[in-house]
């Protein structure tokens, strides 16, 4: 068993080169350079990056698809390259365009075989499928033909599949993708629940930022093969002076609150119910900014709204 106080994913120089043309044309391609990466049992991390960052093919040499060019790679406490069979029954893996369900036979028979495969006990394989049949809704396409069901229904009967064996590590590729509003809302609340409660360690890569926001703490942003950041989410937005907004809800309407100390922006709105006031983090804090406006008009209610993650990646590479 892995020891407690190993890490679920350690990496060191990670690198993998790829040759490619013919002949006298070829030439060789560095997909991923370097990369230094520890995640903590119970952790959930957003691994983020543009196409062709190096995304794809770090987690394809964590999961033991891929042998690395060079560098070391632990995951759960193994080898993916030499203990491939052994990591797998502690590894769950979602690709979102890639299929571990078997096409022509119903869902059902998919989930029973998956618990043959990795041996679960019967008892245990129930509980954990009767679980995500509750949570996820599966039940109303359980006997149909995985090639009938919609993409959002596969998707989640696919993270069903990499839960059936109680996997110390889940590894997703765009988990959500097909899903509407209310479905990904349950899958996430599903999939925090499997962080928090069940202290299933969570790589996530995803382009929906949304996905990140609600699950992870922490974000690793991956550019040219190389880690250019890797930092809580808080860490992020403090370090990146992106504009906070406090929005306020007036009792009765007013002109724009202009010469409040630290305030760049103001947006009235609500005909002047409501106002939207923008400040750097250097210059006020929210406190002292609500402070200041309850001092001039009488308030209703406040909200402070941080930037986005999604704002956030994008300043990144806008820096690079």
């Amino acid at each position: 068993m892995t020891r407690a106080t190993e890490p679920a994913i350690a990496t060191e120089g990670l690198r993998r080169e790829f040759t490619v043309g013919r002949r006298r044309a070829r030439r060789t391609v560095v997909a991923v350079s370097g990369v230094d990466l520890r995640i903590e049992p119970g952790e959930a991390v957003g691994f983020l990056g543009p196409n062709g960052a190096g995304k794809s093919t770090t987690i394809k040499m964590l999961t033991g698809i891929l042998v690395p060019t060079a560098g070391s790679l632990r995951v759960c406490g193994l080898d993916p390259t030499r203990q491939r069979r052994e990591l797998a029954r502690r590894l769950g893996v979602v690709f979102g365009q890639r299929s571990q369900l078997w096409w022509d036979l119903p869902l059902r028979d998919s989930f029973e075989l998956l618990g043959s495969v990795h041996r679960v006990p019967a008892d245990r394989h129930r509980a954990r499928l009767d679980r995500c049949v509750d949570v996820l809704q599966l039940a109303p396409f359980l006997d149909v033909p995985v090639r009938q069901l919609s993409l959002g229904q596969r998707m989640r009967a696919e993270v069903t599949a990499a839960l059936l064996h109680g996997p110390q590590l889940l590894v997703l590729d765009e988990p959500t993708v097909g899903l509407d509003l209310v479905s990904k809302e349950r899958l996430r609340a599903f999939l925090e629940e499997v962080n928090v409660v069940d202290g299933v360690t969570i790589l996530l890569t995803t382009h929906d930022l949304a996905d990140v926001e609600r699950l992870c703490r922490r974000v690793v942003v991956i550019d040219h093969g190389r880690v250019v950041t890797d930092d809580s989410i808080d860490a992020l937005r403090a370090r990146s002076g992106g504009a906070r907004e406090v929005v306020v809800e007036l009792a009765a309407p007013a002109d724009p609150l202009a010469g409040l100390p630290g305030v760049h922006d103001v947006r009235v709105e609500a005909d002047g119910l409501r106002q939207r006031l923008a400040f750097a983090p250097g210059d006020t804090t929210a406190a002292a900014l609500i402070s200041a406006v309850a001092a001039r008009v009488e308030l209703r209610d406040v909200t402070v709204v941080e930037p986005s993650i999604e704002d956030l990646v994008r300043t990144l590479y806008a820096g690079r």
